[in-house]
This record gives C-alpha cells, structure tokens and sequence, in this order.
C-alpha cells in the first residue's frame, strides 16, 4: 500500500515536481527520444537526467522516489529504463489533499 507520507515526500522537492510537469506532455518535451514513443512506452530516465541538466545518479533518486510515491511507472526495455505518469495516482492525491484539508470551491 502507498503511504500518503511517501507522496508527501515525494512532491516536497521542486524539481519533482517539475518532472511530474514535463513528463505530463511527453511527445512535447521530449521529442526528439528515437528509441520509443514516450507518450506510449514513456521517457528514458537518462534523457530526464538531461533535460534537468542532472547527472544519472541524481535523477534516478528523483524518479525512485516518484515511483515509491506511485507517481510514475516504470518500464525496462533492453538497456534502457522509461518513465510514465500515473494519472490515476496523481488524481487520487489531489482528491485527498482536498478531502484531507477540507477544500472548498472558491466562489
């Protein structure tokens, strides 16, 4: 079970956060991946460590806290490691913060 403090964790860092953001368009931010579709399959990991100008090392901690947090999925093909949201994950959360914290609509 996904504990609410993992994903807590895992979007207290901006530039989580801000790969959550990029991997949302991926075909947009990474087109120029060849060796598969990142809309479909996702974003190869070393291709996310280079758009945050990262090393490999770094970002895979990144992205292995995303994926604790069920945030992302990931997907091995060959050598190669991708990355995709996961919507559901993402929306589930937001739906709990706004439960947890008694958001109301503005207006």
């Amino acid at each position: 079970m996904i504990e609410k403090l993992d994903q807590i964790k895992a979007l207290a860092s901006p530039l989580r956060m801000e790969v959550l953001r990029v991997l949302d368009k991926p075909n947009e931010n990474f087109a120029h991946q060849e060796s598969a579709d990142p809309a479909k399959v996702g974003v190869c990991m070393n291709m996310i460590a280079e758009h945050f100008s990262v090393s490999q090392p770094t970002m895979s901690r990144h992205l292995d806290l995303l994926k604790r947090a069920n945030f992302i999925s990931t997907v091995k093909q060959q050598k190669w490691t991708y990355c995709l949201r996961n919507e559901k994950a993402l929306a589930d959360y937001a739906d709990w913060m706004r439960q947890s914290l008694n958001v109301k609509p503005p207006g």
